[in-house]
């Protein structure tokens, strides 16, 4: 484990989407650096597609619901 330094602006914009979310600040950031690294390593994909082959890798069933 090590500290990573961040400029106070975002580091700000961390804590605001923690409380969204509901994360820890600490763990905001390090699903935004997951994210930010899935979506350099597969270009190709949208945010959608990356989420969806993280959930089959963590064996989560989860059904798409299409309209209302």
């Amino acid at each position: 484990m090590g500290i990573v330094k961040i400029n106070d602006e975002l580091h700000d914009d961390v804590r605001k989407a923690s409380v969204v979310m509901v994360r820890s600040i600490n763990a905001q950031a390090e699903y935004w650096i997951k994210i930010g690294m899935l979506a350099e390593a597969n270009p190709n994909m949208s945010f959608s597609d990356i989420m969806s082959e993280q959930m089959k890798l963590a064996d989560v069933k989860a059904e798409r619901v299409v309209g209302g």
